[in-house]
């Protein structure tokens, strides 16, 4: 079973609309502070960012379906700071805490700048890839952690048993399955791999048009 916010070429969404390239958009002053707010829990080193894409997709549907982006943003963070001990449901509901001790890995205004900039690199020494570019590959199906049942997983349904070709290989990558749920960075070979729109949605806009995913070699079998 799929998670609500796994809906690509569902219909009834309305198109997509591509923002510019290269600027976040802020609408509202307090989306720079949902965003501040989750760099600074991040960096408190509870858990990782597949951990808090799982947080999101484990919003309720009626809430996930209503939410702006930066809403399930605040709304997962809530959820793991309670889940992590670090804030009660209490101090959620009244917006406040009792004063504490700053944690040792504080967040503080001055490391922000440098830590965006350095970025956080998921490349890791693993085991070789098995595929090479120009090989036809299969997924998964169904699209699914197999470590977890309804954990967090990149293959997207709507990809699940489909057939492309690999175009790249990146190397070895923190496991996103495994990773989200403390099972260990687990790193897997990571390919692109690109699949004819027509096979996916039954028509393409356009002759020819691709979609291309970053895939973990375990999602992934000979064709």
């Amino acid at each position: 079973m799929t998670r609500v916010h796994d809906m690509g070429g569902r219909h009834g969404d309305g198109p997509v609309v591509p923002e510019p390239q290269g600027i976040v958009p802020f609408f509202e002053d307090w989306h720079r502070s949902a965003l501040a707010l989750t760099l600074a829990a991040g960096g408190l080193g509870q858990w990782s960012i597949d951990t808090s894409r799982h947080a999101r997709e484990c919003l309720s549907p009626k809430d996930y379906a209503r939410f702006s982006y930066y809403e399930k943003w605040i709304a997962a963070l809530a959820d793991l700071l309670v889940a992590k001990g670090l804030v009660t449901r209490e101090e959620l509901a009244a917006g406040s805490a009792a004063p504490a001790p700053a944690h040792p890995k504080l967040f503080r205004a001055e490391a922000v700048g440098p830590a965006l900039a350095k970025g956080s690199p998921y490349t890791r020494p693993g085991p070789a890839p098995d595929f090479e570019p120009g090989d036809r590959v299969r997924t998964r199906l169904p699209a699914r952690n197999t470590l977890v049942p309804g954990g967090h997983t990149r293959l997207p349904a709507y990809a699940a048993g489909q057939v492309g070709t690999v175009i790249l290989r990146h190397g070895a990558h923190v496991f996103p399955d495994a990773n989200a749920h403390n099972l260990g960075e687990a790193p897997e070979p990571l390919y692109t791999v690109a699949f004819s729109a027509a096979d996916l949605w039954g028509e393409a806009e356009a002759e020819g048009d691709e979609v291309t995913l970053d895939l973990w070699q375990s999602y992934l079998e000979p064709a």
